[in-house]
């Protein structure tokens, strides 16, 4: 049964917090986990979040409003769709009549536009969270016409500057920022942790538990990659170690997720005869069964030049797992090595090596994952209590 988004008396909103994104559930990443965490903890704060977003088939019921418009997919990445609003004769007017407060989007695209013209409207502050890495998404999107990528980087720039503040996710994304053109103040705005208090007791009694029941025996190592199944974010890196520790180190490997790359991968592990040792699970929308993936998992391989600050890595520290990310990767930035998590090159021999000697050496596997759960794990609403504090500082800042 579909769901249908819950519909508001906007006579009854007093003060609204509007919150802007391209993605919302069903469709699952870590700005759309960003953008749910915040209207969730808005909620329970009473501070009356208003979520702006596309249109999509399959909505879902909320305890605040979620405004949609016009939306059409995007064919080449299934299942994100792109919002056209000027299509929609009704969402400019709706916004209009609607009493924001503040604004937040966290997409610069078409959810973006729009805050920026409740902006103008009504005189109000807006924040842009700059979460992704455009102009790697946009040369894949438009690979055949690659005329247009100076056209859209420039329409994301302008949304930025329109920006009363601009905030980032962790400081080194100031580089890909800057490479953009911006050269407006930055404030660092970290993510937070919906898996922060999931483990009770001992965490390695846990995750063996978690190993237990999810068939993975104690000399397996547990290897888990989450995320869009794209070959920016290394899919393709992970398949080449994979290849190489077969019949050198006894693991299992566990995908979840989808996205372009998604068949290709199930090809070519039919073809690796790896399919007994590596399982494609799709997209998992319970936030519980997946934690209970990151528990069961000894290491998250996570090869990417393209993230700047994924949650996935923090949510697998929360559960005890440490990631290997690439030297030199933005997302690498709050990894100190063989202390919360392992930094590798971009190279097949170096990932199946590390998983080896770590098999080999489970108590070094042991002291990693604890730092990585101490140093990376930060609680949501810790991290929305210090929004809701910016969000003041703004409005009076702005009012002055």
């Amino acid at each position: 049964m579909i769901e249908k988004d819950t519909i508001y008396n906007s006579s009854a909103d007093e003060g609204l917090y509007g919150i802007f994104n391209d993605s919302f559930p069903p469709i699952l990443d870590g700005v759309t986990l960003t953008v749910q965490n915040y209207a969730h903890w808005f909620t329970k704060k009473d501070m009356l979040p208003c979520v702006v977003t596309p249109w999509n088939p399959e909505s879902r019921s909320y305890p605040y409003e979620v405004m949609r418009y016009f939306s059409l997919p995007i064919w080449n990445r299934k299942p994100y769709r792109y919002g056209y609003p000027k299509l929609d004769p009704f969402i400019w007017r709706r916004l209009r009549k609607k009493n924001f407060k503040i604004l937040h989007s966290h997409c610069p695209f078409s959810s973006g536009r729009l805050a920026v013209y409740v902006k103008k409207k009504q005189n109000i502050p807006l924040i842009g969270t700059f979460h992704s890495k455009y102009r790697q998404d946009l040369e894949h999107s438009f690979r055949h016409a690659p005329w247009c990528v100076p056209i859209i980087m420039k329409r994301i720039l302008d949304f930025f500057n329109a920006c009363d503040e601009v905030w980032i996710p962790q400081a080194y994304v100031e580089e890909t920022v800057r490479e953009y053109g911006y050269k407006g103040k930055l404030r660092v705005m970290e993510n937070g942790n919906d898996f922060a208090s999931i483990v009770e007791g001992d965490l390695f009694d846990y995750k063996s538990k978690a190993k237990k029941s999810l068939g993975i025996s104690e000399d397996e190592m547990a290897l888990l990659f989450v995320g869009q199944h794209i070959k920016e974010k290394g899919v393709d890196t992970i398949l080449d170690s994979l290849e190489e520790m077969n019949g050198n180190v006894k693991f299992r490997m566990n995908f979840i997720g989808t996205g372009y790359a998604f068949d290709e991968m199930k090809q070519r592990i039919y073809e690796s005869n790896l399919k007994d040792k590596v399982k494609l699970h799709g997209v998992v929308n319970e936030r519980e069964a997946l934690a209970a993936y990151y528990a069961a998992s000894d290491l998250f391989l996570f090869p990417s030049f393209y993230d700047n600050a994924p949650l996935v890595v923090r949510e697998a520290a929360a559960m005890g797992t440490p990631s290997v990310l690439l030297k030199g990767s933005t997302a690498a930035e709050v990894i100190s090595d063989e202390k919360n998590g392992f930094l590798v090159n971009k190279n097949p021999g170096e990932f199946s090596d590390l998983v080896k000697n770590l098999a080999d050496d489970r108590d070094k596997l042991r002291r990693v994952a604890a730092g990585a759960r101490e140093s990376l794990v930060r609680s949501w609403e810790d991290v929305v209590d210090e929004v809701s504090e910016n969000y003041k500082r703004i409005m009076v800042n702005y009012k002055k």
